[in-house]
């Protein structure tokens, strides 16, 4: 039996590529299925997100079986094998388990560390549960694969540290206020980062969050999805006294909020601090709000010092994450080839429990027939011993006349033969 894996990611093949092999929700339980009628395959686990599509297998031993899922790949998706053959990887047994885990991991992510792709994963374990397209030993690597990926978010600092402009944003909101669940915040704009930053913000129960944007029916979307309340950016001097955090990512080719702008919000305030994070280029926020008292303001300058700072951590705590997963890969090819072993002895056992119960009904009928017992169980107990040694007999002595001592001395270990 073999583990494969193979597919293509964001690493090899460009989102064009991506999109043609990448397989839906409403299509997985037919795709399942038509993997597992290829020959050999045992078991089959799909996983297909935005950045990579990937197929780990269980199959019999066969030659060539990575090119056969190729051509599988590519009849499925109807395209061409040379669109395809450039791009894809394939990793097989220990590299194949290593490479799960991985990926479980978020290793081999766009973003290192992340942790959305553990929930993929567990996602395309789930539908192969559902389609019953899993083998035993696929559904212990995944189980494996979830346990060590456990084990790297809590041995290293992996996740730990912002990565991305928007949880940098939201990491230093909670460094500088020692809890959100008290505060407003003010997001301005209603794009891409500040989708992200709605979300972070969201998961940490904010008390209020309010999204300024040209048109509120732009914002209204997000507003809907995190609970946030909707103005339009000329309203924004009305209601900035409120906001003990702005967060501010616009296209706008001038500053939305001045000087004099927070100068007013902070005397409404009482001079309670303020965090204003400008994400925007051009800076939506006017650089001399810095020099007012009680006003925190950051640029993405001062973000991408942070989040540089915080990939170098994840990259030293990759190194320890990478250490894990040898490991754990490698006890993970201990079971399974002493899984491997479990078919040899079960046929030896049965093997000698037919030649026993054989010999036995041999014996038991000479004995009723007559013959004396006592000669029986002798000679029963000599062809027995002779039925039993004949084959390691023969193995000991071709390792001798061939002169492989390391073969001798495995035979004389495996059958107890003590050295004199």
């Amino acid at each position: 039996m073999t583990l494969l894996a193979l597919g293509i990611n964001h690493k090899t093949a460009p989102v064009a590529l991506r999109e043609k092999v990448s397989f839906s929700p409403d299509t997985m339980g037919d795709a399942l299925n038509n993997l597992l009628q290829q020959p050999a395959v045992r078991g089959g686990v799909v996983l297909s997100t935005c950045n990579r599509t990937e197929l780990y297998l269980s199959m019999e031993d066969k030659e060539n079986s990575h090119e056969q899922l190729i051509r599988w790949l590519c009849q499925y998706h109807q395209i061409e094998p040379n669109e395809l053959k450039s791009s894809v990887y394939w990793h097989q047994d220990n590299q194949a388990v290593s490479h799960l885990m991985r990926v479980a991991s978020g290793l081999d992510s766009l973003v290192l560390g992340e942790p959305q792709i553990l929930g993929q994963v567990k996602k395309a374990f789930a539908d192969s549960q559902s389609y019953h397209s899993l083998s035993s030993e696929l559904e212990r690597l995944f189980q494996k694969s979830f346990s060590v990926a456990k084990r790297v978010r809590t041995e290293t600092q992996i996740g730990a540290n912002a990565v991305s402009v928007a949880f940098a944003a939201c990491t230093l909101a909670r460094q500088i206020f020692e809890s959100l669940s008290s505060l407003t915040i003010l997001l301005v704009g209603a794009g891409e980062t500040i989708e992200l930053v709605a979300r972070h913000l969201r998961e940490h129960q904010v008390k209020k969050i309010i999204i300024a944007n040209r048109t509120k029916e732009r914002a209204q979307r997000l507003a809907n999805e995190v609970d946030a309340e909707v103005i339009t950016l000329s309203e924004i001097d009305e209601c900035l006294a409120q906001a003990d955090i702005v967060i501010s990512s616009t296209a706008s080719p001038l500053p939305i909020i001045g000087k004099g702008m927070v100068e007013r919000a902070l005397k409404k305030r009482r001079n309670q601090p303020m965090l204003l994070v400008d994400i925007a280029v051009p800076r939506d926020i006017e650089q001399d709000v810095e020099k007012l008292n009680n006003v925190y303001l950051y640029s993405v300058d001062d973000l991408e010092a942070i989040i540089q700072h915080n990939r170098e951590q994840r990259q030293a705590a990759a190194i320890q994450a990478e250490h894990i997963v040898q490991q754990e890969s490698g006890q993970f090819m201990d079971w399974l080839r002493a899984q491997g072993a479990v078919g040899a002895i079960r046929e030896y056992r049965d093997s000698a429990e037919m030649l026993r119960a054989e010999m036995t009904e041999k014996a038991i009928t000479l004995i009723q027939n007559g013959a004396d017992a006592e000669k029986v169980i002798q000679q029963l107990s000599h062809q027995l011993m002779n039925r039993l040694i004949h084959t390691p007999t023969k193995s000991l002595q071709q390792a001798a006349s061939d002169g492989d001592i390391e073969r001798l001395n495995l035979l004389r270990e495996s059958l107890g033969i003590t050295h004199n």
